[in-house]
Order: C-alpha cells, then structure tokens, then sequence
C-alpha cells in the first residue's frame, strides 16, 4: 500500500545504455519485443504510475536516443498495461519523462541520469530496464527501507554451492548463507550520491563499479538488503528471453 508521506519523494534512474552483446542482435536488447513491447516500456511503466515518483530519467545509447524519443514522445506510444491507469501513462510520459545519454560505463549512465534530476526529490532509485518485472511491492520496500534506515539494494538469497575457482580447478567454497544475488532497484540519497561521484572525478577509482552499491560500499557507507525475487531477474541471453516471454 503507498505511503502518501512519500509521494514524490523519489526519483528514478533507469540505465539502458547497454548494448545487450550476450543477447545478440541487430538492436539493444531494452528495445526487443517481450510480449509485444519493448522490454525497458514494462519497469519504465511501473515507475511512471507510482505517485512516490516525481520523476523518472532514462539513459541510453547515444546512437538509439532519437530512437527512444521518437518511440515515447510519438504519436503511436502504446501503454503495455491494460488497466484503467492506461489512458493516463503517455501523459505521465510527457510529464514525468526525461531521456539522456548514458555514459561509457553503467555507473556513468547512472551518473549522467542522477545529475539530470530535476524535481525535489530526495533519494533516488537506479533500476536496470533488462529487469522488466520488478514489482510494485519491491519499490515501495526499498523506499521504506532509504527513508528509515538508509542506502539500500535488492537481492536474492543464494540457493547454491558457491565455488570459487582458478583455472578451472576449485579452491574453496564460500559460505552461502551469507551470499546474496544483487539485483535492483538500488537506492541513495540523491545529495550522497552525486558527492561519491565529485569524489570519484578528484580521485578516479581503481575498479569499474558495476553497481550503485559497490560505490557506496567503497566511501564506507552501509547498504542494507531489500529481499528480493526471481521475477526480478535480469534478461540476459537468448535463453533468459523465451522464459521471459512467458512471463509478459
């Protein structure tokens, strides 16, 4: 259930600059038909119509930006959803919509989506669009979560044996019970994030994150866990398609 103390309060930032190559393909793996729509429109869609929102900013490939512009600020954008909400979502679009180019590198897009930010949002939420299904439910859990207790991710438990491996020969097994599968929403306060990036330009890491929290872990701030779903999950290769298309 929404929290109306929360309403637009939250920003979002959908990075799909990737160019999906495990995928393969003539085009982005975001801009593939999943039932029909682009992959990104379905979590794009479930971010617009939440009220907690004020905002949501999409980065993508330089190359495919007049692409996305044309596909959601034309004429013929159709909704993915059927409910009564529908007739409102291209609204939400022209109202709630920005598009920009991502970056070299996702947490570049990210970076490049943050700094965007227009409205008076105080935190903002980064989800990959290869992860179309995220839930309602889980977006407002990662809210409560920022608000009361601070940065936080989604993720699964590991369900099994965890080696690690050099050469193709084992040389130890973790511990599952304290693994976790990171999946997104990630989420940060806004004025935090865009400080750990000024940070990075004086100082430029040593490591390529590949995610909001691995940044956020490296400043030494704490990151707590929003449990997360297989439904979650992100769309990877041409396998993880079909069973998506199930899903759609």
């Amino acid at each position: 259930m929404a929290n109306d103390s929360f309403k637009g309060k939250f920003a979002a930032v959908l990075p799909a600059g990737g160019l999906g190559k495990r995928m393969g393909g003539n085009i982005p793996k975001q801009l593939m038909k999943l039932g029909g729509k682009p992959v990104y429109q379905y979590c794009l869609e479930t971010f617009l119509k939440m009220d907690e929102i004020a905002e949501v900013v999409m980065a993508v490939p330089i190359d495919w930006k007049m692409h996305f512009e044309e596909e959601l600020f034309g004429t013929d954008f159709a909704p993915a959803t059927t409910d009564n909400a529908a007739t409102n979502l291209a609204s939400l679009v022209k109202s709630k919509l920005k598009i920009v180019v991502g970056g070299a590198e996702r947490w570049q897009s990210v970076q490049n989506g943050v700094n965007a930010l227009e409205s008076s949002a105080e935190y903002v939420l980064v989800h990959d669009v290869a992860r179309p299904f995220v839930s309602e439910e889980i977006i407002r859990e990662v809210c409560e979560t920022l608000v009361n207790k601070g940065s936080c991710l989604v993720a699964k438990p590991a369900v099994d044996t965890i080696k690690i491996a050099a050469d193709g020969k084992v040389e130890s097994t973790i511990d599952r019970s304290k693994v976790w599968l990171a999946q997104t929403p990630q989420a940060a306060r806004i004025d935090l994030l865009k400080s750990l990036y000024a940070r990075i330009e004086a100082e430029p890491l040593d490591f390529t994150p590949t995610d909001e929290a691995s940044i956020l872990e490296f400043f030494g701030e704490s990151v707590y866990i929003v449990k997360g779903e297989s439904r979650n999950d992100k769309l990877t290769t041409p396998e993880d398609f079909e069973i998506f298309s199930k899903r759609a």
